[in-house]
């Protein structure tokens, strides 16, 4: 055998022992992530591409290959592909929790570095867990404010509301404007598991009761917060032309950013969406029964990592060049979201130009968020979608809705 041949053949013969044994050096790790952009020119696909090409710069035989989808879309895909038994090595998106209780998940602890775990905003790593132990890192969060129309309030004459009754008043000098939608309150099916929330936050309720550990989603607290939406909002005609149960929150948005509402809750995108359509946004806390409200809400999207293909330790170095603060930063600049970590947090809240997001960022340490640690909260969450808008229709009946929602949350919670 020649030399050419003979160092050919040792060659190949070191390549197949080191795929044998999982020791190649070339690795490629898959992410499947989720896409924050409205249009193509700010897809999530180019933050991505930018993050990995960097990365691959300075650590020669890691590829990683990214694919975005859609909100709509990327969740179904994900449990697709694990069904399959093709899971990704990564994937950012809404909920974590099954893949955690079906063992598919890296506990986070044993993935990335002790400066990076540590370096998450204690509320939203304790999100991340099941059974006290951490599956789900948190990737992207937002609260939630009272926006208002600030030139709309002035033609009405109203003031910023503090309280339910002062919201109401406002919403009638409002509608006495022919303002299309003194209050937009959207409990249709896209997202009104988060009004909802929200309703329920500021009437003293919530989805869980005071121990955090089960549902209680027909509290009487709960009851009273929708027979007043109901009463008091919705059959006065505050809430607009559209029944809130037909309303879809990007529809309400949309209908903000036109000028045509004149209060909603709202989130940071929003604000930036609404300003650069010419809308003066005015932001408060939601207002609660007699005053602020016990919390906001705050929403928090996830990352996790897959153990089936084996590369934890790759994972592990890709993840924690992601949570380094100029990337956690140049992706929540871009995009109008807050970030998860503390020295990212602190950042943002002291440059300048991030005036506009400190209410959203003092917020976010006390907010609540989704019982996202549930395997039962995507089918409680999908009940709110279905049922919620009817406890408000004029026939509906506050009760027996938040009622029948309550015992299916019990039951799938006695599923899990």
């Amino acid at each position: 055998m020649g030399l050419t041949a003979a160092v050919a053949a040792l060659s190949m013969m070191a390549t197949l022992s080191a795929c044998g044994t999982g020791g190649s050096d070339e690795v490629t790790l898959k992410l499947v992530a989720a896409d924050y952009g409205s249009t193509e020119a700010n897809t999530t696909k180019k933050y991505w591409d930018r993050l990995a090409r960097a990365y691959e710069e300075k650590h020669s035989g890691v590829t990683i290959d990214v694919q975005v989808l859609s909100w709509k879309d990327v969740d179904r895909e994900v449990a697709a592909m694990v069904e399959r038994g093709e899971a990704p090595d990564m994937a950012q998106i809404g909920a974590y929790a099954d893949y955690a209780k079906q063992d598919k998940l890296y506990e986070v602890s044993s993935l990335i570095s002790v400066p990076t775990q540590a370096n998450f905003l204690p509320l939203l790593s304790r999100a991340g867990e099941v059974e006290r132990v951490q599956y789900g890192m948190p990737f992207a969060s937002s609260t939630r404010l009272l926006f208002y129309n600030q030139d709309l309030f002035e033609k009405a004459g109203a003031k910023p509301p503090t309280t339910w009754d002062e919201l109401q008043q406002a919403a009638k000098k409002l509608k006495a404007k022919d303002v299309e939608y003194p209050f937009a309150l959207p409990l249709g099916s896209e997202e009104s598991q988060a009004e909802t929330m929200m309703w329920l936050l500021a009437g003293g309720g919530g989805y869980l009761d005071a121990t955090g550990a089960s549902y209680q989603i027909d509290s009487t607290e709960n009851v009273n917060t929708f027979r007043w939406l109901k009463d008091q909002l919705v059959a006065p005609g505050l809430t607009g032309p559209v029944a809130p149960g037909k309303l879809d929150r990007q529809q309400a948005f949309d209908a903000f950013a036109r000028g045509e509402v004149g209060m909603l809750n709202g989130h940071p995108t929003l604000m930036d969406k609404a300003e650069k359509a010419g809308v003066k946004v005015g932001k408060v806390p939601l207002p609660g029964i007699n005053g602020k409200a016990k919390a906001t809400m705050g929403v928090a999207d996830w990352m996790m990592a897959f153990k089936q293909n084996g590369h934890r330790k790759e994972i592990g170095q890709f993840l924690d060049f992601v949570y380094q603060d100029k990337n956690v930063l140049a992706f929540s600049e871009e995009y109008d979201i807050l970030p998860v970590t503390v020295t990212a947090s602190s950042a943002m809240a002291d440059d300048p130009k991030h005036v506009p997001l400190r209410a959203f960022l003092e917020a976010l340490p006390t907010s609540e968020l989704y019982p996202v640690g549930k395997t039962s909260w995507a089918k409680v969450s999908q009940s709110v979608k279905t049922n919620i808008g009817r406890a408000v229709e004029p026939n509906g009946d506050p009760e027996a809705v938040l009622e029948q929602i309550g015992r299916e949350a019990r039951d799938a919670e006695a599923a899990e």
